[in-house]
């Protein structure tokens, strides 16, 4: 903690947190798509860094490392949101997934296995799987946007609020509702939502958890993601 008269200049602060930065970025980048450059999110988080250098309050008791690492990953993830790199195309086909898999989960009364909602598509189940590696894109941040409509994603939470004052309300009532969808999930399914959104591990340590290929994880993250949007439809 340092004293009023000690204190280190604004350049010398981010530059003993820069690795704080790059820690970060390369973190996230093992949740990312290819597309995203981890020059963007360094740049990005570094804004992060000075705002949180700036707000930072000594007084209320937390670390700066932990409060900085707060506002560093939140830049990033504001940045990713705003750069529309998921095309309209994605996003048609995430909801296509999702009536298929709430459709033969309907007929089944259990849990829709991949072979059938290739068919319920129309498609082979490889190119079931590449539609559920390009729609994990959209869905990479939070458990909350992990089942948040679409036209959401890319709007700031101050924007979702003004437009519906009772957003938080609706909030507590999504998290009841998303906790008891995924007790109702496969178990495999549970272990790697836990995982990713609770331990954040990224795909490739999942799979070594799990014993299985990086892109097979994928795909049960993503379509484990789609058998909850389905669920959670009515209550939407």
């Amino acid at each position: 903690m340092y004293s009023d008269e000690s204190a280190p200049t604004l350049d010398v602060l981010v530059q003993e947190h820069t690795v704080l930065v790059k820690r970060i970025a390369h973190h996230l980048m093992g949740r990312m798509p290819a597309s995203v450059s981890v020059d963007d999110l360094i740049q990005s988080g570094m804004i992060g860094l000075i705002d949180a250098i700036k707000k930072f309050d000594h007084g209320k008791g937390a670390s700066f490392e932990t409060y900085a690492g707060i506002r560093i990953r939140g830049a990033m993830i504001d940045e990713l949101r705003k750069g529309e790199w998921a095309p309209r195309s994605v996003h048609r086909n995430a909801r296509r997934i999702q009536q298929a898999i709430k459709a033969v989960e309907n007929r089944m009364g259990g849990e829709a296995p991949d072979h059938l909602v290739a068919e319920e598509l129309d498609i082979s189940l490889d190119e079931y799987h590449s539609m559920l590696k390009d729609s994990m894109a959209t869905r990479l941040f939070s458990m909350d946007e992990l089942v948040a409509p679409d036209e959401q994603i890319e709007q700031t939470d101050e924007a979702i609020a003004a437009a519906n004052p009772f957003v938080d309300i609706q909030k507590a009532s999504l998290k009841t509702h998303l906790a008891k969808a995924i007790t109702e999930l496969p178990e495999r399914d549970q272990l790697v939502l836990s995982l990713y959104y609770d331990e954040e591990l990224n795909l490739r340590e999942i799979g070594e958890v799990l014993g299985v290929s990086e892109s097979r994880v994928s795909q049960i993250h993503t379509q484990a993601a789609h058998r909850l949007r389905s669920r959670l439809q009515e209550w939407a």
